[in-house]
């Protein structure tokens, strides 16, 4: 790898996997000018998501969400015995990591499995959109802040500190981020989470020292035997095995690399693998070389895998940049909708001076493909469990203007702050709130063509019109770049993204801040903070058993 290089690219014609093993053991170990070198924006970005994934976590155990807590449970059934003292897995000092308010060591894999549900369960945390049109890697794939308690029991496990911590977090981010931009597992029908499962091997695996064949071996593991379908999320109401995607899916990665490092080979070269999901549904990449002034197809390259990948190593420039933050709970192709009522509560607040919302006709809400697609299936205009109500446009928004209502005829705010839905909005009575289901009843979501396609991924293009009693329309014009979204310039995001986490950590405790700050300023933790960052207690509230 050349030094001083502020990215890393993996050609493809060249065996990726390895690269990919490579590369990550040179972010966290590797000498001047080859380790991860990012700057103090990208640590800070890091860092917040890192807060904001945890606090949903917490609040999600805490609030009695079926899920995490049953593999919370199943962790504990893992225990590290206490002074065990079988050898650690290669530089780690120390056996196991800990789940979300435990400082008990449970199997590093079951303490992941366990933490990233927790944080995926609301569905409430980091996005990316696979979108990177300055390289022309625009392949649009999701993927989620979810993996964190991968780096995290990584460090626990090598006595580290918290930048070492912090720094195998930011790579995560990049190969999985980085992995998206290149190749639309959605298109394959395939959960987007299989990307966040190969990075989990490789930063878990350079992180506890494995080789770069070890690594290779465990993704090779990863492709050929665990990958997850789209059926995970399919289906007019959806179970567990939504919120779980990514964290079963990496607890599977975890283990392969632990069998790689025990021995175990798995296949190699795996993105060039004709048999593999990334040749088998896009087939090889086609390489040219250059004749003269001709460029013709290089038929000795022809076994190329179908994308190069260019990996970020020092300064600005790291996916974890162009991630979006929610900032509440919903799926995050309603930002847009969500915006738009929300610009238009402040422009028109006459729409909630009746506050069993009569002076409301109708909604008409225009979007693209794929929120269309995803939030706007008909059988979710009658969600019956949290997990459909949140994957509801007409639930979201219905859910907005009933807070909005309420909030108006109390007193309360109506603003971003006071509107931000929470957990609560998703609980039992709310799903079959009557007058919610009598607004979504005034909804019609419809998608918008062409004109509103093609400017997804860059935003997410989206318009509201409101019509009252009266017949007059109010229109909020196009939402491009909602709050949150990486490109929104406008939002005070540090004082939203603030609310939002003293929401979400006071279902947890009734001392917020002190939750808050366990997560925050990772970079300046020690050792010993790192290894006690799990170890505290919730409240155990309840409210969010499976209905």
């Amino acid at each position: 790898m050349p030094a001083e290089q502020p990215c890393v690219v993996l050609p493809a014609d060249t065996n990726q996997a390895l690269g990919l093993a490579r590369y990550a053991i040179d972010f966290m170990w590797g000498g001047p000018g080859v380790r991860g070198e990012p700057d103090a924006g990208v640590l800070e970005r890091t860092n917040l998501f890192f807060t904001d994934a945890c606090l949903c976590g917490v609040s999600a155990l805490a609030m009695g969400c079926n899920a995490p807590n049953v593999l919370r449970r199943e962790a504990f059934e893992y225990a590290v015995p206490e002074g065990h003292t079988g050898r650690p897995l290669g530089r780690c000092t120390r056996h196991g990591a800990t789940v979300f308010g435990s400082p008990v060591r449970v199997k590093s894999e079951k303490a992941i499995v366990a933490n990233c549900a927790a944080v995926r369960e609301w569905d409430a945390n980091g996005t990316n959109f696979g979108y990177n049109p300055g390289r022309g890697h625009t392949a649009g794939e999701f993927g989620h802040n979810d993996f964190y308690a991968v780096p995290l029991a990584a460090a626990q496990m090598l006595g580290a500190d918290g930048a070492t911590a912090l720094r195998g977090m930011v790579l995560h981010d990049e190969i999985r981020g980085r992995l998206a931009e290149v190749f639309s597992l959605k298109d394959c029908k395939i959960d987007h989470v299989l990307h966040g499962a190969i990075a989990s091997a490789c930063v878990f695996g350079a992180m506890v020292g494995a080789t770069a064949e070890q690594i290779e071996s465990a993704i090779g593991m990863v492709v050929a035997h665990y990958v997850p379908f789209r059926a995970i999320r399919a289906g007019k109401q959806l179970s567990d095995s939504k919120g779980a995607s990514a964290a079963i899916s990496t607890e599977a990665a975890i283990l392969s690399l632990k069998r790689s490092m025990g021995g175990f080979q798995g296949p190699r070269d795996v993105f060039r693998n004709p048999e593999a999901v990334f040749r088998l549904f896009e087939g090889p990449g086609q390489m040219f070389q250059r004749v003269g002034a001709v460029e013709t197809p290089d038929t000795e390259k022809r076994d190329a895998s179908p994308f190069e990948l260019v990996l970020a190593r020092a300064g600005g420039d790291f996916a974890v940049i162009g991630m979006h933050f929610k900032l509440a709970l919903y799926e995050h192709q309603s930002a847009g909708a969500v915006q738009a009522v929300v610009d238009l509560i402040a422009k028109r607040p006459g729409l909630l001076d009746r506050a069993d919302g009569s002076a409301i006709r109708s909604v008409r809400i225009v979007a693209y493909e794929p929120a269309f697609g995803i939030i706007g299936d008909p059988a979710k205009k009658d969600p019956k469990t949290r997990q459909s109500a949140d994957h509801s446009m007409a639930y979201i928004i219905a859910t907005l203007l009933r807070k909005a209502l309420e909030n108006r005829a109390a007193g309360r705010a109506t603003d971003w702050k006071g509107l931000m839905l929470s957990p609560l909005d998703y609980s039992k009575d709310a799903v079959f709130n009557p007058r919610t289901r009598e607004i979504m009843a005034r909804i019609d979501f419809v998608h918008g063509g062409p004109e509103y396609d093609r400017r997804y991924p860059d935003g997410i293009p989206t318009s509201v019109v409101i019509t009252d009693d009266a017949g007059e329309r109010h229109d909020s014009g196009l939402v491009m770049y909602p709050a949150g979204h990486a490109r929104n310039t406008t939002a005070d995001l540090r004082g939203l993204l603030e609310h939002k986490f003293s929401l979400l950590a006071s279902l947890a405790t009734d001392s917020p801040r002190p939750l808050i700050e366990r997560f925050g300023a990772l970079a300046g933790k020690s050792a010993e903070q790192v290894q006690a960052i799990n170890s505290f207690e919730y409240a155990s509230r309840g409210g969010f058993e499976a209905f």
